[in-house]
């Protein structure tokens, strides 16, 4: 779990280190929500993010199950 944490405060604070933000880096207007549905940067970055997610919670519904004996 403390690597998962590290992993992703990594990925959190070293996010805009990475960014290509600069005027003219897409096709649509930067500040509207049609920006990050439609440029590819944003799409392939919100979906890593609910993968990630999704196996995170998945992760914990798993860990916190009660293991059976018979």
């Amino acid at each position: 779990m403390k690597k998962m944490i590290a992993i992703l405060s990594l990925l959190f604070t070293g996010g805009p280190f990475i960014s290509e933000a600069h005027p003219g880096h897409g096709s649509t207007e930067g500040f509207t929500i049609t920006h990050y549905f439609t440029e590819p940067v944003h799409v392939i970055v919100s979906l890593s993010i609910i993968v990630a997610a999704a196996i995170f919670i998945r992760y914990r519904s798993a860990v916190k199950q009660p293991v059976k004996i018979k």
